[in-house]
């Protein structure tokens, strides 16, 4: 089966994909989170080079995923299998931005975020450390 090179993964994708998930997971995806998501992309040296317009694919994608029973699993697997290592925790990072940016975090973004954690197998320090970072630079 061959596979449509549109929906093959880049390590931005998966960054973006991670994204617009915690975004996603309440079910209403914020302005605070959607510029969030936005102003990553425009400004973090990982995005270099990166077509904006595939926001709106890999958007699409993470919503058609959703809509699966195991939809949330396949998003993981994706991403661990197109997404280095290296990058685990600046996915973690971005997660937390995107969660923290509208100032609340409701119970499904925590949960999500905690999944994000066990599928990229992240050492529990250094997300600990990643959460209170976006904690003090989403303070009001």
């Amino acid at each position: 089966m061959t596979q449509n090179p549109s929906l093959a993964l880049s390590a931005q994708d998966c960054l973006v994909a991670v994204m617009v998930a915690v975004s996603a997971s309440d079910e209403d995806i914020g302005t605070a989170e959607l510029i969030k998501i936005q102003s990553a992309v425009n400004l973090l040296p990982i995005f270099a080079g990166f077509d904006v317009d595939r926001i709106k694919t890999v958007s699409q994608m993470v919503f058609d995923l959703f809509e699966q029973e195991d939809g949330l699993d396949a998003l993981f697997g994706l991403v661990r299998e197109a997404l280095p290592d290296r990058l685990f925790e600046t996915a973690y990072a971005l997660a937390c931005d995107v969660a923290a940016a509208d100032g609340k975090l409701e119970e499904v973004e925590l949960r999500i975020l905690e999944e994000i954690r066990y599928e990229l197998e992240l050492d529990r320090l250094h997300a600990a450390a990643i959460e209170r970072g976006a904690r003090a630079r989403h303070l009001t």
